[in-house]
């Protein structure tokens, strides 16, 4: 992966969307800000910081409305322009990065970031396999999330694979944000897991049935 020369980084903040590094990002631009956004990095390195929306975002949406300090960079590696002035891009996500400091003078968000390493030990084999135990019943309770080609389309690297996999599951924003949130895939598969766990306890409680509420 190419090393990253600048630690300042336009943020594209979003409510429902977490980039993980090796994750490819479809991404559809129509906002005018977000269009000077995407020429402006296409002129340099070509890279946009995802980041996540968080508290009540909605109420400040057009302006400068709270988000989380951690994200991830992504390159762009794939460009389509439309005809109404929109376009269709692609990101490969790069590095996660902490907001240090957000800059002024442009229509979109930037800051300046520290650069987050991500330690490079491997998951233990027995982790990945619990992981995957895990995940397929999760996928056969919730059978309208499955994918049949989901593990095809994982990549072997065990680090690469995790980050894949915490971007392609069917979970809530928070609880993707949550394993960004971890150092390594070590610790983002054993977080994974819990998260997993706990909702195939969820799925399992409509099926064993409930009580009556008094």
């Amino acid at each position: 992966m190419d090393e990253i020369q600048t630690d300042e980084i336009p943020l594209f903040p979003l409510p429902n969307v977490v980039l993980f590094p090796g994750a490819r990002l479809a991404l559809r631009i129509f906002e005018p800000r977000y269009r000077e956004m995407v020429t402006d990095a296409r002129s340099g390195p070509g890279l946009v910081g995802m980041t996540v929306l968080r508290g009540d975002w909605q109420q400040d949406y057009e302006g400068c409305p709270e988000i989380y300090p951690l994200g991830c960079v992504g390159r762009i590696i794939d460009f389509e322009p439309l005809p109404d002035g929109r376009s269709n891009l692609v990101l490969l996500g790069l590095q996660r990065f902490c907001i240090r400091d957000e800059l002024q003078g442009r229509v979109y968000r930037r800051a300046s970031v520290d650069w987050l390493e991500e330690p490079g030990e491997a998951p233990e084999q027995s982790m990945i396999d619990g992981l995957r135990e895990a995940v397929e019943l999760l996928l056969r309770l919730n059978p309208e999330n499955a994918a049949a080609d989901l593990w095809a389309a994982l990549p072997t690297d065990p680090r690469r694979m995790i980050d894949q996999l915490a971007f392609l599951l069917p979970l809530s924003p928070l609880e993707k944000f949550a394993l960004l949130e971890c150092s390594g895939a070590s610790a983002r598969a054993s977080r994974m897991i819990e998260i997993v766990e706990f909702r195939i306890a969820e799925a399992r409680v409509p099926r064993e049935g409930r009580g009556p509420c008094h």
